[in-house]
């Protein structure tokens, strides 16, 4: 059940009653001629052959409004780009597949590595980075939506409410991002959001103080969502990050260019499930483990520009703080489970929150042996700066990759 409370600082959008997805669609239709709509879909080779992607294009086959749909496709060679192809094939709309690993984007990105601006580390960060760049270079759309391809839960509703706050003639949005709840066989899921971030945001405002960025990033009912959407006009102005930071960094980006009043967030689905990262205790490199101490780096990272001055004291009473706060949480969470229905292992809970308080700290060290990291990719307003035909580059191994 929905409720209508406005939490935070941006604005929230409901599902107060379960409006027929028709009915949005048809105004989308009417909005598109002025406001033609896009949707990137960042996709490992395997996810074509797992077990979400062929349900979830069954549902973008029925989406009448987008004016196109790029795929930006990593980890295949020219056998399974080609059988990529085909596999997207049955779209009706206008899409594009980029072969990243292909001979003609690594040109490119050769390019921009001898000016110094390439992408340094392969991932779903690099994959967004060069789809939000041919986004720019066909010029087609005026606003783009994001998300996965791993999607179990995935109904057609996600892109069109992820639309509608961008392109409705009477409201003045710039960015929206989806939440959800996540959950699946009568379990909570969500460790990172429910486990890291939320504690470690209050943490924060603990220990450093409240901050019109912690304030922000609170407001948001699930800040790892990969699901947003964003105006033409905001694309070429951000840098995303390549670690596991990309959806609080693009946040952060957001914060940094615009108001309040043009954010919000939007109600997308009544549960999502996709597939898990392992928690990986034992490998700092991997799985939630690393995602956890990427996350924590980017939120300091970001406090630190705001003017944040951290020590090696400040770091372990950080720790400490978000150690209990998410101790609470498990509380809070195991009696929402209880009234649900569900099963909450709190054993597996706890020793979650043991290794992510670890990983805040690790994530503080590192923080402060090189602050002057820089995971960010490049915006696109200075790439073009750089090599003025970068778009144009990119359109023509794009279409060249098509047509072989």
């Amino acid at each position: 059940m929905a409720d209508f409370f406005q939490n935070g600082v941006i604005g929230t959008l409901h599902n107060l009653h379960n409006r027929p997805i028709e009915d949005i669609e048809q105004e989308l239709v009417q909005w598109s001629s002025q406001r033609p709509m896009a949707l990137i879909l960042p996709s490992l080779f395997s996810e074509l052959e797992g077990p979400a992607l062929s349900s979830i294009l069954d549902e973008i086959e029925k989406i009448p409004y987008l004016e196109e749909i790029i795929i930006g496709l990593d980890r295949a060679d020219e056998a399974q780009y080609r059988h990529a192809k085909e596999f997207f094939s049955r779209l009706p709309q206008r899409h594009t597949v980029l072969w990243n690993d292909g001979p003609r984007l690594r040109e490119i990105d050769d390019i921009l590595m001898s000016h110094g601006l390439a992408p340094q580390e392969a991932g779903k960060g690099r994959n967004v980075w060069y789809c939000f760049g041919y986004f720019l270079a066909s010029g087609r759309s005026r606003a783009v939506a994001l998300h996965d391809c791993d999607i179990l839960t995935y109904k057609r509703d996600m892109v069109a409410k992820l639309m509608y706050p961008l392109v409705h003639p009477s409201l003045t949005y710039a960015f929206c991002k989806g939440y959800y709840y996540r959950g699946a066989e009568g379990k909570l899921n969500g460790r990172v959001s429910r486990m890291l971030v939320s504690p470690l945001v209050r943490a924060l405002k603990m220990t450093v103080g409240p901050t019109e960025y912690l304030d922000y990033v609170d407001s948001f009912r699930y800040p790892l969502a990969g699901e947003f959407s964003m105006l033409a006009d905001v694309v070429p102005t951000i840098r995303i990050p390549g670690d596991w930071g990309l959806e609080i960094g693009v946040m952060s980006e957001i914060f940094r260019r615009y108001p309040n009043e043009r954010i919000c967030q939007i109600d997308v689905a009544d549960r999502y499930d996709h597939k898990h990262q392992d928690l990986s205790p034992n490998d700092a490199t991997a799985g939630l483990h690393k995602m956890s101490t990427d996350i924590a780096k980017s939120l300091f990272r970001k406090l630190a520009i705001g003017g944040v001055v951290f020590s090696p004291e400040i770091f372990r009473t950080i720790k400490a703080s978000y150690y209990r706060i998410a101790l609470d949480h498990v509380d809070h969470y195991h009696a929402d489970a209880l009234l649900n229905g569900y099963s909450l292992d709190r054993h597996s809970e706890e020793k979650t929150v043991e290794l992510f308080s670890q990983c805040v700290l690790n994530a503080g060290h590192e923080f402060l042996e090189n602050p002057m990291e820089a995971p960010f990719m490049p915006s696109w307003s200075r790439v073009v700066s750089a090599v003025p035909d970068i778009y144009e580059r990119l359109i023509e191994a794009v279409e060249a990759d098509t047509v072989d």
